[in-house]
């Protein structure tokens, strides 16, 4: 049966895959062309700004912990089919913690920035989180909102996954892989080729920005972002029919080079899988020497803390001079101290104090009797006169009656007049 030839090649233009370069980075030879950012990504973070190597990005580092990465995309996703592959690791002590996000959020940078799924606020898209969640080994689980649920005030945001997967992701010494894949029959998620979860009722609209982020506890995991690729998707409309051989003795030439570019492929993959150690070996001392260096500064800054300390306290303590100085007065206030108990002790002060007491005495009775006779003295001196009193009083009396009959007598030889 012979296959048409534009029927295969519109099955291969439906199932192609174009990478999204713009909201991509990692599919190349190098995550970046410098370190001082990726072309069309916003990068940044608190407590520390992610570091951008040749293969990966450290969102959040080793050393110190209670810090926060992000990596969002400048472009919105204007398709609305989409398959994504986001490939990470995530290192750390044996109590570590923390999180990652995968996001597909309208404005993700406004609305989310470098919040993770428990402190975000209203937001509207997809989320994936990777986290211990329950105390469990890890899990991948996830998340959508239409901007109406605030999940930062939210009581029990875990009870909003609407699926999930048990997957231990902590010290795999690889990256793990994660495939997520939207179209308008199916939405599903795979991690290292097995599936996650899966439902056709999950439609999310175009227009959305694709976005990492990572939160870090106390005692923090290092999460390193290798690839996000996105490309283009279509629904599936079924395979197309295999073509049939139409000349069967030409299979027999055929088996003998396609063994040898089986070989071919086996020996290049051996050679990219040992680069790949070698580029992971590579990065693993880099995060080491990292830390190292974290620590050793951190170890300096104490020491000069130290020393500062020491000097203070050395220049608050009393010389030697100043502590002789002191001893000295000590011995004399000492010596003092000695003459006066020997002098209490060796003299009888009875009769001085009887003494004192006698004299305190007789000058109590002559001053208790000289106030007596002062006090009689000026109260009788001060005293007025009755006598004087007498004669004013009568004097006034009389003042008063002589005025009276003056008046009476110029008003009696005044001129009547008449009307």
């Amino acid at each position: 049966m012979k296959v048409p030839a534009s029927f295969l090649l519109l099955s291969a233009v439906a199932t192609a895959q174009t990478v999204i370069e713009s909201s991509s980075f990692g599919h190349g030879a190098m995550v970046a062309p410098s370190r001082e950012g990726i072309p069309g990504w916003d990068i940044g973070g608190e407590g520390h700004f992610p570091q951008i190597l040749s293969n990966k990005v450290i969102l959040t580092p080793p050393y110190p912990g209670n810090t926060r990465g992000y990596a969002w995309s400048q472009t919105p996703l204007s398709q609305s089919e989409w398959a994504a592959e986001f490939q990470f690791r995530a290192t750390g002590v044996e109590r570590a913690g923390g999180n990652l996000q995968f996001w597909y959020a309208k404005d993700g940078k406004e609305k989310v920035g470098s919040a993770s799924i428990y402190t975000v606020g209203q937001w509207d898209g997809f989320a994936l989180v990777v986290d211990t969640h329950s105390g469990r080994g890890g899990s991948i689980r996830g998340f959508l909102n239409d901007g109406t649920t605030d999940y930062k005030s939210h009581r029990s945001v875990d009870s909003l996954a609407f699926g999930h997967c048990d997957y231990s992701y902590r010290n795999l010494g690889r990256p793990s892989v994660v495939r997520v894949k939207s179209t308008n029959s199916i939405f599903e998620v795979t991690v290292d080729d097995k599936p996650c979860f899966a439902t056709d009722k999950v439609a999310i609209p175009a227009g959305n920005t694709i976005g990492v982020t990572a939160a870090t506890p106390e005692n923090p995991d290092s999460f390193e972002v290798f690839k996000v690729v996105l490309q283009t998707a279509s629904s599936p409309v079924g395979k197309a029919p295999p073509v049939q051989a139409q000349n069967t003795n030409q299979q027999p030439r055929a088996a003998q080079p396609q063994g040898n570019t089986q070989q071919e492929q086996a020996s290049s993959n051996n050679l990219g899988s040992i680069n790949a150690q070698f580029v992971d070996i590579g990065s693993r001392i880099q995060l080491i020497n990292h830390a190292t260096n974290n620590i050793i500064r951190e170890l300096g800054n104490q020491a000069s803390k130290s020393e500062t300390r020491q000097s203070e306290l050395l220049q608050r303590l009393a010389t030697k001079e100043q502590i002789q100085g002191l001893d000295a007065r000590l011995q004399r206030m000492e010596q003092t101290l000695l003459s006066i108990q020997r002098d209490l002790e060796g003299k009888d002060y009875r009769d001085r104090f009887n003494q004192l007491h006698e004299t305190l005495r007789s000058s109590h009775q002559s001053l208790t009797e000289n106030l007596k006779d002062n006090v009689l003295s000026v109260i009788t001196a001060s005293t007025p006169r009755m006598g004087f009193f007498i004669f004013a009083i009568i004097a006034f009396q009389v003042l008063l009656a002589g005025s009276y009959v003056i008046y009476k007598r110029r008003r009696a030889n005044m001129p009547k007049k008449f009307l």
